[in-house]
Order: C-alpha cells, then structure tokens, then sequence
C-alpha cells in the first residue's frame, strides 16, 4: 500500500475523531465500541477499556459560531479523572489558533537555525535523534488556564463547573528530546543575540519571542511525549519545550529558530497576550506561571456517597521550579493542614499531592494551596484582586481575559454529597 496514502487516510480518521470530540461525542458507560477487523488490529495499538469513556471537552473560543473568519478551539485535559502526575498523551490539553494539526512527514521535515550565529544549520529528525537525548517532566499551561473572565470566563465561574471547566487547560508528559542549549552551541550564538524567534510550520506560521537566557537554560526541542512521538496535535515530528512559561512559547511543528537582537513583537505577542490593565496600559511577555493547585477529588461535579472517610488528592505545580509543599483546607480557609506529596517531585511539572480525611456529612468548603522551591504561595482570589486594583464586579462583567489567574481554588460540598464549584459563590 502506497506510504502516503495510508498516513492521509489516518490523518482523515484522527480528523473525524476530533470533529467528534467537538461535538460533544461521548461513548455512554456500558456501550460496546466497533469490532476490529482483525485480532491483529485490535492489539496492534492499545485500547482502552469501553467502561472509561471520558474524553477531553472541546469548546470553540473565537469567533463566535457563523462568524467569519478562522475558529479558535480548546479541548480541556480531564484533570479530574487524571491518577498521577502524568496526562495520557490521548488526553492532553491542546489549543488551536484557527487551524487543525499538520500532517507532516517526518522524512521532509527540517529544523533550521539561524540569524545572529555563527554556523546556520539545518537538521532532519534522525539528525536530531542521534543527539545526546534527555527526558524531563514538564507541565504545558495556557495563560488562560482557571481564569474567571475572557470568552470562556462565565463557564469557569459557574457553581456546575468541574475541575475540567476550571483547570482542564494544563497538561504534564514525560517529554524527550534534543536541549536547546547543545543545538545553540553547535551554531554559535554570537555576541549580539539576545533573543531567539521559534517559529511553526502551521498555516499561520506561529511564531515566539523568547529570551536567550531561556534559550540557554532549561527549553528543549522535543520528538518524544510519554514514551511515544510527539502526537500532531501535540507538533509532531518537532515541538519546543519552554518549560514553566505559559504555553504559547511551546511552539509546535518547530521548524524555524532564528537568532536576533531584539523580540519580533509579533500578532499575537503585541495583541492577544499582553494582559490589558485598568489604568489603559499593558503588561507585555509575561513569561513564567505562578504555583498554582487544584483539588481533583472531590472536585466540581462529582457525588460523595455518604459521611465517611475519603482521600482527598490533587495536583499542583509551579513555573518556578519544584513544588514544596501543598496545605489542605476543610474549613474554608480557617486552618491548614499539611498533605503528603507524591514521588516523582519534578521540577515545572505537576506534582500529586493526597491528604487522608473524614466527612461528618456536613456543609464543608475544601482547598488547596501550594508553595515552591523559591518560597513563592498559590494566592486567594482577594490577594490577586488587589494586585490588580480590581473588584468582584469585574470578574462578571469584563470581557478582558486575566492571565496568569493562579487563585485558591475552592470547592463546596452539600450536606446531600454534591459537590460545586464555590470561587464566586
């Protein structure tokens, strides 16, 4: 069979299941998937069982629907269902900026470096492959991920929303890969370069500015994600890896790095992300996230069976490196208690954290708060109010998105065990 008609006619296949996805697709509880054609098809890749059927929730953004022009979408990471600090590759958040993944054979695909170095190079994928190699865990974050305004805002505000709706816009793998670093050695950076340009090969040509000094430290040109290659939605064959800052500096179908001696100030860099302040300016390249956690169970959404004992667990995680310590609250915020974090603790990734407790069966409201390597604590909603000099009002009423919305999280239970989200209640 010809190579490449086979990999279009996957492309169409994986194409038809995201278009389901979008549309609210879900497999009911008990429901038998098609049969395979074949024993050998049905263990050629892994499956899993029909009884675990949630998926990743798929949302258009922007425009609004019959609108002209490219739809943005987001599919929003089950983080509730999510057993350890790892997010299944099939499950990871993904953002779209108006355009579907590429369908890039790997063979063609180039990676060059250029601009202010001394030797511009042009890699292939197993040029890259034979590379020195590292694997590190590192967390992905839209800026948007929990904030309470923007498009999505009034979602996540709601009593009904889940930890899905709140927090389902990060995502941790295992990634693999070539660092930035060595492929920049190779090149040379010159004296005068103080900024590099990633750039990917999607229609619009996505591109970001990043400081050298991040170039040099921790990025990493990545080919592997949890064992396997990159999935396309993910930037197969080649995705950049900046790890700890918001996620449109993970740039995907890394093509282009060019070197230069100042920042592009690209569309999106000078128009969608500076985060619009009331006094008419902006604050422009906010780079690292904040530590940031979420209490996954029981979250928003969810139906504890009766008074008894449950263990309580979450993740956090933080763009300034290792998680800490997490507090658990049972009593609004009144007290705080230590909970036990759970190996592997890495840096920039997300951490597991679990806490043993007992429900009287009363009204309860739980939450969690992180702390990280440098001493830096997860605020309250209140704290980063002041920050911003903005009141509650603006939460509902602002059409501007908050990035970087890194607040306390907590979630109410009801005496009859259902659980809501309580950031506005």
């Amino acid at each position: 069979m010809n190579s490449r008609k086979s990999g279009r006619r996957q492309f169409l296949k994986n194409s038809a299941a995201l278009a389901g996805l979008a549309a609210g697709a879900i497999v009911p509880a008990g429901a038998t998937p098609p049969a395979p054609e074949t024993v050998e098809q049905l263990h050629a890749y892994g499956e899993r069982s029909p009884f675990e059927n949630w998926t990743r929730k798929g949302k258009h953004l922007w425009p609004p629907e019959g609108a002209s022009g490219s739809r943005d979408y987001g599919f929003r990471n089950p983080i509730q269902h999510q057993l350890s600090m790892i997010t299944p590759a099939p499950l990871h958040f993904t953002i779209s900026h108006g355009h579907e993944p590429r369908n890039i054979d790997p063979a063609q695909h180039r990676l060059l470096i250029h601009g202010l170095v001394d030797r511009p190079l042009i890699f292939t994928l197993d040029e890259l492959k034979r590379l020195p190699s590292v694997s590190r865990f590192h967390f992905v974050e839209c800026n948007a991920n929990s904030g309470p305004t923007g498009p999505a805002g009034a979602a996540r505000r709601a009593p009904t929303a889940t930890a899905q709706d709140t927090h389902g816009l990060t995502s941790c793998s295992l990634w693999t890969g070539v660092p930035l670093s060595l492929l920049l050695q190779q090149a040379g950076v010159q004296k005068g370069a103080t900024w590099m340009i990633a750039e990917g090969a999607d229609p619009p040509k996505h591109l970001k500015s990043i400081p050298i000094e991040k170039a040099m430290d921790d990025c990493l040109v990545a080919y592997g994600q949890n064992g396997e290659t990159v999935r396309p939605e993910q930037g197969y064959p080649l995705r950049m890896i900046v790890a700890g800052w918001e996620g449109i500096n993970n740039v995907k179908w890394l093509r282009r790095i060019k070197l230069v001696d100042q920042p592009y100030m690209d569309m999106r860099e000078s128009t969608k992300y500076p985060s619009l302040r009331l006094d008419g300016n902006a604050r422009w390249f906010q780079f690292e996230l904040g530590p940031k956690s979420v209490i996954t169970r029981p979250s928003g959404g969810q139906q504890l069976a009766g008074p008894g004992f449950y263990e309580i667990s979450g993740l956090a995680w933080s763009g300034g490196g290792a998680i800490r310590r997490v507090e658990i609250s049972t009593d609004g915020g009144k007290t705080w208690s230590d909970a036990q974090l759970q190996d592997p603790v890495a840096r920039k990734a997300h951490t597991r954290f679990v806490f043993p407790w007992e429900w009287n069966g009363e009204e309860v409201v739980l939450q969690s708060r992180s702390t990280d390597e440098r001493n830096e604590v997860q605020p309250t909603r209140d704290e980063i109010s002041k920050i911003w000099k903005i009141d509650n009002d603006y939460y509902t009423t602002s059409t501007n998105l908050i990035g970087h919305f890194n607040a306390i999280q907590p979630w109410k239970i009801n005496r009859d065990g259902s659980v809501l989200n309580a950031l506005f209640l």
